[in-house]
């Protein structure tokens, strides 16, 4: 049986707007951002993780109404909402598309991809709409939606993912050859820029002179 792609809204899944044909498909794209950050000595910089950035899922969906001889933008404007211009909206009423901002909302609304058992909660980021058949009249009838989502996660979820927990015991560290301040704070904390609580710790002066065989107190990092 034959399983049709669809988008709603997350707060309204009542509001259903269906893929008249399954994407062929899907690109999905993650990536994390990282900072340079260049510490005396080394050759090279030491990368601090950042943040994460969202998933995004990119598609072609493809509209057909060319048997029927009925306007095509009845279905893509239902995702991108009113066309401005010389091509008037077929959105019934006062009805709105996906990417349309929501009155109550004051923006566009959280929606759902969902395809079989690929649920993929998002906001519509960018659509790119070519229509490539036309009726005698200039009605189109033939479109494609180059669409690109992006993953939409609540707060309150990724805040419970974090793990907020610090060591709860001071540990030591025995200083070997090549060792730095700089180094043991990214092992220990994982930011090269807490070299600073090390060296506070242990009363150093000058963070560019340890001596290998010395015992360093690894505070606690609140």
């Amino acid at each position: 049986m034959l399983v049709k792609a669809f988008l709603t809204r997350k707060d309204n899944p009542a509001v259903v707007v269906p893929c008249l044909f399954n994407p062929k498909e899907l690109s999905v794209e993650k990536s994390n951002q990282f900072a340079e950050v260049a510490i005396p000595g080394l050759s090279s910089p030491i990368y601090q993780f950042v943040r994460g950035n969202a998933r995004s899922v990119t598609m072609d969906l493809f509209f057909d109404t060319y048997e029927e001889g009925t306007d095509v933008r009845t279905h893509t404007d239902k995702i991108t909402g009113w066309d401005a211009g010389s091509m008037f909206s077929n959105l019934p009423g006062a009805a709105k598309g996906l990417m349309d901002i929501d009155s109550e909302l004051h923006a566009p609304p959280i929606c759902l991809f969902i395809w079989g058992a690929f649920v993929f909660q998002c906001i519509i980021d960018r659509v790119s709409k070519r229509f490539t058949m036309f009726l005698p009249e200039g009605i189109p009838v033939r479109a494609t939606l180059s669409v690109t989502l992006k993953e939409y996660r609540d707060v309150d979820i990724q805040v419970k993912e974090l793990d907020l927990r610090s060591p709860d015991v001071t540990k030591r560290w025995t200083v070997k050859q090549g060792d730095s301040l700089w180094s043991i704070a990214v092992k220990e904390f994982g930011d090269p820029e807490s070299w600073r609580l090390i060296a506070d710790a242990n009363g150093i002066d000058n963070p560019r002179v340890i001596s290998p065989g010395t015992d360093l107190v690894i505070p606690v990092k609140e």
